[in-house]
């Protein structure tokens, strides 16, 4: 089983990008990013409701951090480091399979930029250098293309379909899971 150790958080650089902890700075820039509308289409979510909301989020990232079962980094311009322009990170950590889960957003108008490639390709490195990780899971709405596209530019490949197995807005999703192993040393 690993050990695994989140604390103190690594900030990661890419050519374009920091990623760097989530502050109560960044509650608005998160807001905003939570309730976008184009945000929210794949997501499967319901959009947050205020500032306290997301400052609760912040909260629970921290607190995830804190107990080792999950990292979420604000990605922002190398440029304009404070701006959040959206979140990547590892959740859902099972230590003793060696696996986690990726989670994503961007905001729109970064969007077709190759940016979250950019960061997401960074937070697999990470899993697997730092945290050992042997496989990283995405798990995505199945009509997201987007997300899909840039999970199998990663190397991901898909390895299940799960037929409305998940309930939301009053009706039944399907989901899509894409993984990704280490790579062989």
């Amino acid at each position: 089983m690993l050990d695994l150790q989140l604390l103190p958080l690594a900030e990661l650089r890419t050519p374009r990008l920091v990623l760097r902890r989530i502050t109560p700075a960044d509650a608005p820039a998160l807001f905003a990013l939570r309730t976008d509308a184009q945000v929210l289409t794949y997501l499967d979510r319901e959009p947050e409701n205020s500032l306290a909301d997301i400052e609760a989020l912040i909260g629970r990232i921290d607190e995830n951090l804190a107990s080792n079962t999950g990292v979420n980094w604000a990605v922002a311009r190398a440029e304009d480091e404070a701006q959040l322009i959206g979140t990547c990170g590892l959740w859902r950590l099972i230590p003793e399979h060696h696996r986690g889960e990726i989670g994503y957003m961007l905001s729109p108008a970064a969007w077709g930029a190759g940016l979250m490639a950019e960061a997401a390709a960074a937070v697999c490195r990470y899993g697997f250098e730092q945290l050992k990780l042997h496989s990283i899971e995405g798990n995505v709405n199945p009509h997201n293309a987007a997300s899909i596209r840039l999970l199998e530019q990663l190397g991901f490949v898909r390895e299940a379909y799960f037929r409305e197995n998940y309930y939301c807005r009053g009706q039944f999703l399907d989901s899509a899971i894409y993984s990704l192993l280490a790579p062989r040393q």
